[in-house]
C-alpha cells in the first residue's frame, strides 16, 4: 500500500513538471524554444527530459511545438484577417516564411493561403444562412461595449438547430477584467459531452483545495480554460484545465499546477443553460456576435466561469459566463 502512495506520488511530480513545460511553451510560442530551457524548467537533466516528455504526453518534444505552433497559426488565419501569412507565421515562432508554408503544408494538406480561403468561405456560407433563416438582429451601442442579438430557433452552426438559444437576448459585454492566479488540474484528451470527466478533474482539485482552506465561495472563482482551438487540434490532444482562483504564493504539488490567466480585454457573455448546451453557447457568440462586433480572438485562451450550483437550479441549469479575449479588428 505504501509503495503503491510513493508510486502515485512520483508519478503526480512528473506530471506537474511536463505541465509547466506545456504553460512554457504556450506562453513563448513566439520565442526560439531550446531543449535546455525547457528541461531546466521541468528541473529534469536535458539527456532525460526528451525521452520524458514524449512518454508521459504521447508525443516527441519538438514534435509538440510544431503542432502547437502551427495550429496557433491555423486559428490565427481564421480570425486575423488582417494579418498577413508572414507576421503570423513569425508570431508562431517559425524562423522564415518558406519553414511556416512547407510545414503547414505538409500538416494540413494545403497551403496556408487555401486554409484562409475555405475557412472564409465556410464562416460565409454559415452568416448567410443564418442572416438568410434565422432573422439574426444585431444592435451594437456606439460605444462598442454591449451587444444585444435576437436569434430564433435557426442554430448558429452549419444549420444545426439549437435547442439553448431559442428567442432569448444575447448580452455581451467587452470589458478589461484582471489577471487571475489559478490552481488546476489539467486534461489531454476528448471532453466533448462528458460531464463525468469534468466531474472527477473539479473534485480531485476541490478536495486538494479543501484540505488547504481555499475554498472561500463566491470569493473563489471556478473556470475551465480550454487551450486549444477543437476545430484544428484533434480531439486526442486537446488540453483543458479546470482550475480555482487562488493567491499568487500559493504552493502547488503533483497533478495540481498553477498558472497565471492573462489580463486584458475579454468579450463576456452570460448564458443560463442545461449541461448539454454548451456548444450552442460558444456557437452563438463565436459565430454571430463576433464576426459583427468589430473585434477579433487574440492568442489569449478563452474560459468558462461557473456562477452557481445546477443542483441547487429548479430547472438544473448551469449559469455560466463565456470569456473570449479580444481586440480590435
Amino acid at each position: 500500500m505504501e509503495e503503491n502512495h510513493r508510486d502515485k506520488f512520483l508519478r503526480e511530480e512528473y506530471i506537474s513538471r511536463i505541465n509547466r513545460v506545456i504553460d512554457y511553451i504556450e506562453s513563448n510560442i513566439s520565442d526560439e524554444l531550446y531543449l535546455d530551457k525547457l528541461a531546466h524548467v521541468a528541473n529534469f537533466s536535458p539527456f532525460h527530459f526528451h525521452r520524458i516528455f514524449s512518454a508521459i504526453i504521447g508525443e516527441p518534444l519538438n514534435q509538440f511545438i510544431q503542432r502547437i505552433r502551427l495550429e496557433k497559426a491555423a486559428t490565427y488565419l481564421i480570425e486575423n484577417p488582417k494579418s498577413s501569412i508572414t507576421e503570423i507565421a513569425f508570431d508562431c515562432g517559425f524562423s522564415s516564411s518558406s519553414s511556416f508554408a512547407r510545414a503547414f503544408k505538409d500538416y494540413f494538406h494545403m497551403s496556408a493561403t487555401e486554409w484562409r480561403l475555405k475557412e472564409y468561405k465556410k464562416k460565409s456560407k454559415i452568416r448567410d444562412t443564418n442572416s438568410k433563416n434565422g432573422k439574426i438582429k444585431s444592435n451594437i451601442r456606439k460605444d462598442g461595449i454591449i451587444s444585444s442579438i435576437y436569434i430564433n430557433d435557426t442554430s448558429i452552426n452549419q444549420g444545426r438547430r439549437s435547442k439553448m438559444i431559442n428567442k432569448q437576448t444575447l448580452n455581451v459585454e467587452v470589458k478589461e477584467i484582471p489577471e487571475m492566479h489559478v490552481a488546476y488540474v489539467r486534461h489531454i484528451g476528448p471532453y466533448k459531452g462528458d460531464t463525468a470527466l469534468f466531474a472527477r478533474l473539479f473534485t480531485k482539485l476541490f478536495k486538494w483545495a479543501g484540505a488547504r482552506d481555499l475554498l472561500h465561495f463566491p470569493e473563489t472563482k471556478v473556470i475551465t480554460v480550454y487551450h486549444d482551438n477543437p476545430d484544428v487540434t484533434d480531439e486526442s490532444k486537446l488540453r483543458t484545465s479546470v482550475c480555482i482562483t487562488v493567491p499568487e504564493d500559493t504552493k502547488v504539488e503533483g497533478e495540481v499546477g498553477k498558472m497565471a490567466i492573462p489580463g486584458g480585454k475579454y468579450a463576456v457573455a452570460h448564458f443560463e443553460i442545461l449541461e448539454n448546451e454548451y456548444e450552442d453557447a460558444w456557437n452563438a457568440l463565436y459565430g454571430t456576435w463576433l464576426p459583427d462586433s468589430g473585434y477579433q480572438p487574440d492568442d489569449r485562451p478563452p474560459f468558462e466561469l461557473y456562477l452557481n450550483d445546477p443542483k441547487e437550479h429548479p430547472k438544473h441549469k448551469h449559469i455560466v459566463a463565456i470569456y473570449i479575449p479580444v481586440k480590435p479588428l
